[in-house]
């Protein structure tokens, strides 16, 4: 079996990779990454040279180079997490998400559809339902919840999502789609709210939290998500959507003041800044439906997944400062350059 990975050297995509080659030592992952801002080839820097990884630095809107690959390796299998996925910079520059998550996903379809696969699966977020009021707890985003989008970003994955849907209907192209909650753990790039929040807090400088940090999210452990993720593209039912949430709901501050405690760091550092435009309130998943069909439930809960990552984070201080100084960007041609060829 031949998977293919989109975005796999970004923070989900990676620790998805590690888990299939980890789980499945017959399966040959192929990983295709553009290396953009979000892109670390370091994170894969203990595989480059397992037998059954092969990389590949192409952006998948590159028609004929992803039709390239699609020759060359023959995937059974296609894994969709490349994307633009920061809504503030979604905000600054919403094009460059529409051409990536709305387009680089029309072309992986197409070379789907071209070339034959077993299995084309489309990693979306929760992000796509909108927000749900602070004072309704008793609300949960659910598969049937109609789609509303707050944000470049989410309008760009929920289009995303109606293309890939659309394929199914139309071509019959054999797909699924899952839509995940906040994520957190190893890897996660240090320009989101819990690695910020280490990294700032270890180098002793100011701790930014949007508008009063009420806003409430629905955490769940990286490990987590892959595990459901496995379970969908190869048990799932194809043409549905799958909820993936971690039941970990916490408020943004209370996260930022647990980091804070467990790093001996004075909460003085908190430094309240004005409110993301459209910021969301709070989102919360029912994963019922995976649950009852697959069998998944989250594994990890919230005060056991922040102390690993916490912990993640301590021992590999020099992934992150590495990227904070920028230099992580030259580590492919640095390193890699004449070892894996592009196409």
């Amino acid at each position: 079996m031949t998977v293919l990975v989109t975005g796999g050297a970004g923070f989900i995509g990676s620790n998805f990779v590690f888990h299939m080659l980890r789980k499945y030592p017959n399966y040959r992952v192929i990983c295709v990454d553009s290396l953009t801002y979000a892109g670390n080839l370091s994170t894969l820097k203990s595989i480059m040279d397992h037998p059954n990884f092969v990389f590949y630095r192409t952006n998948i809107c590159d028609r004929a180079g992803i039709y390239q690959i699609f020759e060359a390796e023959k995937p059974d299998i296609v894994v969709n997490f490349a994307a633009e996925s920061h809504v503030d910079r979604s905000i600054e520059n919403p094009e460059i998400f529409l051409q990536t998550n709305i387009l680089g996903t029309q072309v992986m379809m197409d070379a789907c559809r071209k070339y034959g696969i077993t299995r084309y699966h489309q990693v979306s977020t929760d992000e796509v339902y909108g927000d749900l009021p602070l004072d309704r707890p008793d609300l949960f985003f659910t598969e049937e919840t109609p789609i509303h989008t707050s944000s470049p970003y989410s309008a760009s994955k929920a289009a995303a999502d109606l293309l890939v849907l659309s394929y199914y209907r139309t071509f019959g192209l054999p797909v699924t789609v899952s839509r995940c909650s906040n994520n957190y753990g190893p890897y996660h790039f240090p320009e989101k709210l819990i690695p910020l929040m280490i990294a700032n807090a270890l180098n002793d400088k100011p701790l930014p939290v949007y508008g009063e940090g009420l806003n409430v999210r629905d955490w769940l452990y990286v490990e987590d998500h892959c595990k459901a993720i496995d379970l969908i593209i190869h048990s799932g039912k194809v043409g549905e959507v799958y909820n993936i949430g971690g039941h970990n709901e916490m408020k943004n501050i209370d996260i930022v003041k647990l980091i804070c405690k467990a790093l001996g760091k004075p909460e003085t550092l908190i430094t309240y800044v004005a409110d993301r435009k459209g910021h969301d309130m709070r989102y919360a998943i029912d994963p019922t439906k995976i649950h009852n069909e697959l069998g998944w439930l989250p594994e990890t809960k919230f005060v056991d997944g922040i102390q690993k990552t916490i912990q993640w984070y301590l021992e590999n201080r020099e992934w992150w400062e590495t990227i904070i100084s920028g230099e992580y960007q030259n580590y492919y041609e640095r390193m890699y350059g004449e070892k894996r060829e592009s196409i």
